[in-house]
């Protein structure tokens, strides 16, 4: 039997009270999501697939880690984000890790409007990206994922992910 003396130390139950209200942004994500994504490339070839995304408080309810994979991958293919709220900055620190694809992206996160906008950069310093959820609700969001090449002027959609809370 596997031990997860860690997971369990890592995981949490709640918000951190002192700054509940903050960490909500992105705590209202916490649970589980059907994710339907869609991948779009430069010379308009498109692809989707099915996935899943879960969302859970950690450190104490100070942060939000979550996971999310496509159908059928195992998990050595999983991706997961870290995302801590700095109460001195009022910003949130955001790392996507996925070692498989070789994806490593950093990002600060703050609220706009009604929507969480996250930007920052991965391994290639040229590459900006700009990751929004939107249209929050109870039970769905979309996430968009873009990139810019020209330091923010113009923006690329990569991606987008539509999200439905499973029961």
């Amino acid at each position: 039997m596997q031990n997860n003396a860690m997971i369990d130390i890592l995981a949490g139950d709640e918000p951190f009270p002192a700054y509940k209200k903050d960490l909500m942004l992105y705590g209202q994500l916490v649970g589980s999501w059907s994710v339907q994504s869609t991948w779009y490339d430069r010379n308009g070839e498109i692809k989707k697939k099915r996935g899943e995304w879960h969302f859970g408080w950690v450190l104490g309810g100070r942060g939000i880690q979550d996971v999310l994979f496509a159908e059928g991958a195992t998990p050595d293919q999983y991706g997961t984000t870290l995302r801590c709220y700095d109460p001195a900055l009022k910003i949130w620190h955001v790392s996507w890790m996925q070692p498989y694809g070789g994806e490593f992206v950093h990002l600060i996160g703050r609220k706009v409007g009604d929507s969480i906008v996250q930007e920052g950069s991965g391994l290639d310093p040229a590459r900006r990206e700009r990751w929004t959820f939107r249209d929050i609700t109870a039970n769905s969001f979309l996430w968009l994922g873009e990139v810019s090449f020209d330091g923010g002027k113009t923006w690329f959609l990569e991606q987008e992910m539509r999200g439905t809370r499973m029961e």
